[in-house]
């Protein structure tokens, strides 16, 4: 039976971060040890990064976080309450929301039919697509509102599938935005985004923390890009955080320099 997580309505929650706390967190799949002791608190409305070599276990961390898979030990807390067993949609009512490092867009559907689908399950109804956009309804103004944050509003009824890339990660945010979320998991979200485009997607992440009170969790590959833009940054190794800390004092650790030489200990 899945874990009963408080759901708060969008309207009460806008503009209100989460904390969210993993502990001792630990995944085993056929006897290899994916995650190891992870320990993690993020508090309401910061913004902090997860870097680490390929295969450290980010992803993985990301998916058990938003329930894509079940931890083998400890336990995801979302201002204190258990979420660890929770299902998707209850982690997504109680204000979890993430991305992915490929889209998960509806790509025939228009941008706004994206983010209109989004703010129609926010505001109490259903995720039909049958439900055809209107512009006078209450689910349309918020997904407008959300388009037009992220730099979109010119483009609602261009198809999801046929925008550039940097504008489907835009979309996406856009889409995190219109569900009210209170934590986002934001995993790669500069990954094939031309590079004219990553200003201001930078820039979208800024506002989403600063102006609307998210939480923002991110795993992001553009080192630069992600230490001009988090409070603190977690460094995961081996399935296992060995740092934690402001980016000045991460990039200037001893053990994270050497465990992006591979000469770390796990």
């Amino acid at each position: 039976m899945s874990t009963t997580v408080p759901s708060t309505p969008a309207a009460e929650t806008a503009g209100r971060g989460a904390r969210l706390q993993v502990e001792s967190l630990g995944l085993q799949i056929g006897g290899a040890t994916i995650l190891k002791d992870v320990a993690l608190d993020v508090a309401a409305g910061s913004l902090v990064g997860v870097i680490g070599p390929n295969g450290a276990g980010k992803t993985t961390l990301f998916n058990a976080v938003s329930g894509l898979v079940r931890p083998t030990a400890g336990r995801v807390l979302l201002d204190g309450h258990d979420i660890t067993t929770a299902s998707v949609p209850a982690r997504a009512r109680a204000g979890l929301g993430r991305t992915f490092q490929t889209s998960s867009l509806f790509p025939q559907l228009s941008v706004l039919e994206n983010a209109r689908l989004a703010a129609q399950v926010a505001l109490g109804g259903s995720g039909s697509l049958l439900r055809f956009p209107r512009r006078t309804d209450a689910a349309t103004e918020l997904a407008i509102a959300k388009l037009e944050a992220v730099g979109l509003g010119h483009k609602l009824e261009a198809a999801a599938g046929d925008i550039s890339h940097g504008d489907k990660r835009k979309l996406e945010i856009a889409v995190l935005l219109a569900t009210e979320a209170r934590i986002v998991l934001l995993d790669e979200p500069m990954a094939g985004v031309a590079s004219g485009d990553v200003a201001g997607l930078v820039e979208n992440i800024r506002d989403m923390q600063r102006e609307k009170g998210c939480t923002v969790l991110m795993v992001e590959h553009h080192i630069d890009v992600l230490m001009g833009l988090v409070e603190k940054v977690a460094v995961m190794y081996f399935g296992s955080i060995i740092a934690y800390d402001t980016p000045q004092r991460i990039m200037d650790d001893p053990l994270v320099q050497s465990a992006y030489l591979g000469t770390a200990a796990a």
